[in-house]
């Protein structure tokens, strides 16, 4: 079922998107320091571009190139490889934290949470960036009390936004209005257990994993990729588990849906500090893979500027 992206193996490979009009998929590789794409078809040659600090999420602008957060703020760059213009700084201790997980919503606004590196203390938090019609940025934050930002997700109908913590094994989800971008009724999607004791990917404990990114697809159902699982869950619109999808990596990163008819879920994934023996068992760790599926996916949304 599952194939490898040629090319595509990164240390930490995050926040996959599919451009339709470039028919290509983009990534990054986080402690590598690379912004990913595919040439055209699904299988193409794929092209690196070099950042000067980890990326932690990045997104399609509509007049072109990306908008990209880095561990010093949120920039721009209007075309592959292109100079980098600061957009919003960091308002942050840059020595302990930086972005992570991040997109763009059906309005255009950029979203991207932060990562706290000693992960000793909550105090992550979740930040929207506007700057349609020309406006100068404006930052606004939208939600904190996490420590590893992850699996932020609209859904389709643009009423409910979810945000995971994955240190906490916690999804929570919000009463969202989009045209006034509030956020309100807070709860928990759905709560995982921890992380067994002393457990390793070869103990043989039963460990489902913890939520890192995810993505959405058309009907409503939210696909969180679970670390440390080898596992993609599918949750229905109550934080049931609809499907549980087996991986051939044992740390998924991120889903997205691509192709043209958005029916290929691509799943980044990690191999960086991940043990020798589990690299040899699971090869494709750290590499894209890829796979069809029956539900397709919503189009990305692009940033406005």
């Amino acid at each position: 079922m599952w194939q490898t992206l040629p090319g595509s193996q990164c240390e930490l490979g995050e926040s996959p998107f599919w451009h339709p009009a470039e028919r290509s998929l983009y990534w990054i590789d986080i402690p590598g320091r690379a912004v990913l794409r595919t040439r055209g078809e699904i299988g193409g040659a794929v092209e690196r571009w070099a950042l000067p600090e980890e990326p932690g999420c990045i997104a399609p602008a509509r007049r072109g190139g990306l908008v990209i957060a880095l561990r010093s703020g949120i920039h721009r760059a209007k075309e592959w490889g292109g100079a980098l213009q600061m957009l919003a700084p960091a308002d942050y201790d840059t020595a302990t934290m930086r972005f992570n997980d991040g997109k763009c919503d059906s309005l255009g606004r950029f979203w991207a949470g932060t990562l706290n590196e000693a992960k000793d203390e909550a105090n992550a938090t979740l930040y929207c960036l506007d700057a349609r019609d020309g406006r100068t940025p404006l930052v606004t934050r939208m939600a904190n009390r996490a420590t590893t930002a992850n699996g932020l997700g609209f859904s389709p109908d643009g009423r409910t936004a979810y945000w995971a913590d994955t240190a906490a094994h916690a999804v929570r989800a919000w009463d969202w209005d989009a045209p006034s971008n509030t956020l309100s009724r807070e709860r928990v999607f759905r709560q995982f257990d921890t992380k067994p004791e002393g457990w390793t990917s070869d103990s043989g404990v039963p460990y489902q994993g913890r939520p890192d990114g995810a993505t959405i697809d058309v009907g409503g159902d939210y696909w969180a990729a679970m670390f440390e699982g080898a596992q993609l869950l599918r949750l229905d619109p109550a934080g049931g588990t609809r499907e549980a999808v087996a991986l051939p990596v044992q740390c998924p990163t991120m889903p997205c849906f691509g192709g043209d008819d958005l029916r290929t879920l691509f799943v980044t994934s990690a191999r960086k500090g991940r043990p020798p023996a589990e690299i040899q068992r699971r090869p494709a760790s750290g590499s894209v893979i890829h796979a069809r599926v029956d539900t397709p996916g919503s189009p990305v949304s692009f940033f406005d500027d």
